[in-house]
């Protein structure tokens, strides 16, 4: 016997999983909410970027709503109180889903944008210099510059930051690939690396599920791996030959990749100190090619 259910049975079983994000829980349970806990359901989508600066009784005082109805809307989401509401929230911006109200994201009228986002990148930057004095810059920058081959993968948000890397190493040394390349899988660009070669895996937050399968085919390809990421990469550490940590946390609802793109510059510089002579040669064979096919734009 098949037992059918509706389609309000399916959003409320939804509405109820503890690991169900809060929005998607409001969006389940939204039609069969009371008007004035649709209130309180909006209030808390506005501002899913900055409930920690607020209290139940400001939620209540700032919506017009009782405090009664402000702790019955948390329940029927499936929390026990505003705490883990705002627990919740935290650990979502901490796994990258952008979450911001409008008070964060630089909206017209908002007060000392620029400064807060200012004061953010100087906090991220600080702690990627403290990060790297252990000597890690010098040991990720001898593993890049001995290489025999070297291969940048990078996935989703990750790419950008390996194709830039990519793009400054292979003006120094040859032997420089990056990985995926359009329309490809991944296969195809592991296949012979081995003992010798350096993968450069960039790894930041919200990375696909089979990031845990590349590390451990990458940590038995007998490479080293120096590996690039958020604190969240952190547990893939041991499995590295040199661990590299970027802080990537903003004021607003997406993440700074500025101390990433920061980090690039410094791997590429030190790569060329390492090998003066034949990456200067190498700079100037390109810029010979780029003027022979007018490839850039005359200053």
């Amino acid at each position: 016997m098949t037992i059918e259910t509706t389609d309000a049975e399916q959003q409320g079983a939804a509405s109820t999983r503890t690991d169900a994000r809060i929005d998607v829980r409001i969006d389940a349970r939204y039609a069969g909410l009371s008007p004035q806990e649709r209130v309180v359901a909006d209030f808390l989508l506005e501002h899913l970027g900055d409930l920690a600066v607020f209290s139940a009784a400001d939620i209540s005082r700032d919506t017009g709503v009782s405090k009664a109805t402000v702790s019955r809307l948390f329940r029927k989401l499936g929390f026990a109180d505003f705490k883990e509401v705002k627990d919740h929230t935290r650990a979502m911006r901490g796994q990258g889903v952008p979450l911001a109200s409008p008070s964060r994201t630089g909206a017209a009228g908002t007060p000392d944008a620029l400064g807060l986002h200012a004061a953010k990148e100087r906090e991220n930057h600080e702690r990627l210099v403290a990060l790297l004095a252990d000597g890690r810059l010098d040991a990720a920058v001898d593993l890049l510059a001995g290489a025999r081959n070297l291969l940048v993968v990078g996935l989703r948000n990750s790419y950008p930051v390996a194709l830039h890397l990519h793009q400054q190493l292979i003006q120094i040394r040859s032997g420089v690939r990056v990985a995926p390349q359009p329309g490809q899988t991944l296969g195809e660009e592991l296949a012979g690396v081995g003992k010798d070669d350096v993968v450069v895996l960039v790894g930041f937050r919200r990375r696909p599920a089979l990031f845990d399968r590349l590390v451990r085919l990458l940590a038995a390809s007998q490479a080293d791996v120096v590996l690039v990421g958020d604190g969240t990469a952190r547990s893939y550490a041991a499995s590295a030959s040199c661990w590299i940590e970027c802080p990537i946390d903003s004021d607003g609802a997406f993440d700074s990749y500025s101390t990433a793109m920061a980090l690039v510059g410094l791997l590429a510089n030190g790569v060329l100190n390492r090998q003066v002579s034949t990456g200067r040669r190498r700079i100037s064979t390109i810029a010979s090619a780029y003027d022979g096919l007018g490839e850039l734009e005359e200053s």
